[in-house]
């Protein structure tokens, strides 16, 4: 069983190698560590850190060093993040120490959320109904796009031998993502939102239509929806079994429901050519989450295209974390992984007998592994929390 936490390397390089290691070996109870491999901007709290107690990540980079050979002729190609050259390489140093006897590694890689490269290749992005472009979300309809996650991942498990990676993001971005001073006068209602996530790129708009799917038809109703919703006073749902039903909440919109249904299409595809251009060594797993249609994965199909499934189980009770493992398992079977993610936040972990029931709950419902969000961004009790509880299944 994997047990790991998620981890930035820029608090290795503040912390040091060996006192993270021991800490997630010896303290926490993990066998393994995720650290980003390629990651977005933020601003994060760094209460463990003693250099520093806010961090601001370079947006859009990686983690890691590309093989420039693999990137020849490519449109959309990864920066390496200044602080690998300022800092070093915390991947190839942790892939080393695991020679030695060190911890397991997995790359936490983040696919297609990037705003640095959607703001370079505005093509390449998904586009709501109107053809608004959403700079932070690559689409993964764009053979471009493909290409990149395609050989992002196939060039750090060739040169690293990571254990594992962990594919954030490989689908379809919803259009509330906390960008920016984001701002939302009108007061979206969960349809109202979901609809504007949907893409109508070109990219998008010929595939479908090469599937037999017309997503001409499926944009117009989206946008008469979407501006009958515009000129409301007060925001009211009109899909009422909406997110309940999912993309079934529109069926009397059954041009909504074929769009929706066919995007899990690129997705899957998505999924199938990183494994396949994966090292055979390197486990793949996709990450999503209980309502993962929202993002066009139908996680049988992801996890029959990959390894597995990384459930991320957030802020959820012990009766919805068996309720949602459960659902996955049965619909992914026993041949794959399937890990379920926990964050040590407050309140979502307030103790470790807390923390020790929402594991037992995933591990009864049939998770075989977990990931623990996130080493720097809590404070170093909560590591103690994951260890003992792990310790009282007798995981660790």
């Amino acid at each position: 069983m994997q047990l790991s936490m998620w981890t930035y390397p820029w608090d290795i390089a503040d912390i040091g190698l060996d006192a993270v290691s021991d800490e997630l070996r010896h303290r926490a109870g993990m066998n393994t560590v995720s650290i980003v491999a390629s990651y977005h901007a933020g601003k994060f709290l760094q209460p463990r850190s003693p250099v520093r107690k806010s961090y601001f990540p370079q947006d859009g980079t990686v983690y890691f060093r590309p093989t420039e050979a693999r990137w020849a002729g490519k449109t959309i190609r990864p920066l390496v993040a200044d602080q690998v050259e300022e800092q070093g390489d915390m991947l190839r140093r942790l892939c080393d120490r695991r020679e030695e006897g060190g911890l397991a590694v997995s790359c936490w890689t983040v696919c297609l959320h990037n705003t640095r490269l959607g703001l370079l290749h505005p093509g390449h992005v998904t586009r709501t109904a109107f053809g608004d472009a959403n700079i932070f979300s690559l689409c993964p309809s764009s053979p471009a796009v493909q290409d990149y996650a395609v050989t992002l991942v196939a060039d750090m498990t060739h040169a690293y031998r990571p254990d594992r990676v962990e594919l954030e993001t490989p689908g379809f971005m919803g259009f509330s993502h906390g960008y920016h001073h984001e701002k939302d006068g009108l007061g979206l209602t969960g349809s109202d939102e979901f609809l504007l996530s949907l893409c109508f790129c070109d990219h998008c708009l010929a595939a479908a239509a090469a599937d037999g799917v017309d997503a001409l038809a499926a944009r117009e109703t989206v946008r008469r929806l979407v501006c009958a919703s515009c000129e409301r006073a007060v925001p009211v749902e009109t899909f009422a079994d909406f997110p309940a039903r999912g993309p079934a909440a529109f069926a009397a919109h059954p041009e909504i429901v074929a769009h929706c249904a066919w995007r899990e299409t690129p997705v899957t595809a998505l999924l199938r050519r990183i494994r396949d251009a994966a090292h055979p060594q390197t486990r793949v797993i996709a990450i999503t989450a209980p309502e993962a249609w929202r993002e066009g994965i139908d996680v049988s199909a992801a996890a029959e295209a990959t390894d597995g499934i990384l459930l991320c189980v957030y802020d959820e009770g012990e009766e919805d974390v068996a309720r949602h493992v459960a659902d996955v398992r049965r619909r992914i079977g026993g041949g794959k992984d399937l890990v379920a993610g926990f964050r040590l936040f407050h309140t979502e972990a307030v103790s470790a007998e807390h923390l020790e029931r929402l594991l037992r709950a995933a591990r009864q419902a049939g998770a075989d592994g977990f990931n623990f969000y996130n080493y720097g961004l809590v404070p170093a009790a909560r590591l103690d929390w994951a260890g003992r509880a792990l310790r009282a299944l007798q995981l660790a």
